[in-house]
């Protein structure tokens, strides 16, 4: 693998290969989240906050994206800047989201892409990845980040990490959005899987306002994130634990390395919830705001219903990252539209 492949794949690796990469360990910042915002304005919604009837909490519908998930934020930057490097082949491993949102980036920079998704994927979001144009290779859920690198060096593609320094640029302008539409808000809840997402918001928010409590949200039967947020240290649950939840999109064993240097030093707290109240909150989601949140997507507004009570005074933001989820027993197939 090369020096840049080894740089988007792993922070620690770059530093290690090429002194110019280790210059992309360091923390993402507000200026960077700013630049990304910017650069990614032509591609992706900007998504507006919805009130929930007759709570304190508002909706950020991430699902209204063109891969229905907030992913495409940080793969449009990732990969429009590698594109702009002359990179020509992209690769990342993915539950789903963000194999669409490589797919669709990768279309849009005309670059090529291949995903790596478990052989437990929702059959609408592997479909999805090939329509938008990406190879797919499927694999057992252990093996992804193996075969992901193995078949980078096999093909000179570099690898596009789900908490990238450039992907957790993105996903903050998320954050961004939520200070100038929100900004007396006195909690920002986010969903947690590997970190980019709830990385990137924390350091947008904290930028925008200090005061605002930063909380990421995991389903209780796929917690890695909470644990390693009470620990102090980045801890792995083995995949036979993460896969429990049907919450196919939080369900990485670990929190990213880079993603998690962010956590640590800005997200105030983490709590988990149960898949009943993951349920609930993509029924009321649904009645109330007509939003269609998958399981993952609704883990925030669960967080809302479940722990009210502790949350700080003021309207509370739920991210609803993602809405690809079938339809009772029909799969999903309105077409993959580009932003306007």
């Amino acid at each position: 693998m090369n020096a840049e492949d080894a740089a988007s794949a792993s922070p620690e690796d770059a530093a290690r290969t090429n002194p110019e990469d280790a210059a992309r360990t360091r923390l993402v910042t507000a200026a960077d989240i700013r630049a990304a915002g910017d650069r990614i304005a032509p591609y992706v919604r900007r998504t507006p906050l919805l009130r929930l009837p007759g709570e304190r909490l508002w909706v950020k519908p991430e699902n209204r994206q063109p891969t229905r998930s907030f992913k495409v934020r940080g793969a449009v930057n990732a990969v429009g800047r590698l594109a702009g490097r002359g990179v020509r082949h992209v690769i990342a491993q993915s539950s789903g989201n963000h194999a669409q949102a490589i797919a669709y980036a990768a279309a849009e920079q005309g670059v090529r892409a291949t995903v790596v998704l478990p052989d437990t994927a929702p059959e609408l979001k592997v479909r999805a990845a090939r329509r938008l144009g990406a190879e797919v290779v499927i694999v057992p859920p252990a093996l992804r980040e193996e075969a992901c690198l193995a078949l980078a060096d096999r093909f000179g593609a570099t690898v596009v990490g789900s908490d990238a320094f450039d992907v957790i640029a993105g996903h903050g302008s998320a954050g961004t959005e939520i200070c100038l539409d929100l900004p007396d808000a006195g909690a920002v809840l986010v969903p947690v899987c590997n970190g980019g997402l709830l990385a990137g918001i924390a350091v947008a928010v904290k930028a925008a306002d200090p005061a605002i409590r930063v909380i990421g949200v995991e389903p209780e039967l796929a917690a890695d994130g909470a644990a390693s947020f009470r620990s102090g240290t980045r801890t792995a649950w083995p995949v036979e634990l993460t896969y429990r939840t049907r919450a196919d999109g939080l369900r990485a064993p670990v929190l990213g390395a880079l993603a998690w240097e962010h956590i640590h030093r800005y997200v105030d707290d983490m709590v988990t919830v149960t898949e009943d109240a993951i349920d609930a909150a993509a029924g009321l989601l649904w009645r109330e705001l007509g939003e269609r949140a998958e399981p993952s997507g609704a883990v925030a507004t669960a967080a809302y219903l479940t722990h009210q009570a502790h949350l700080p005074p003021g309207p509370v933001v739920a991210l609803l990252s993602g809405g690809n989820v079938a339809i009772g027993t029909e799969t999903r197939e309105e077409p993959l539209v580009r932003s306007t």
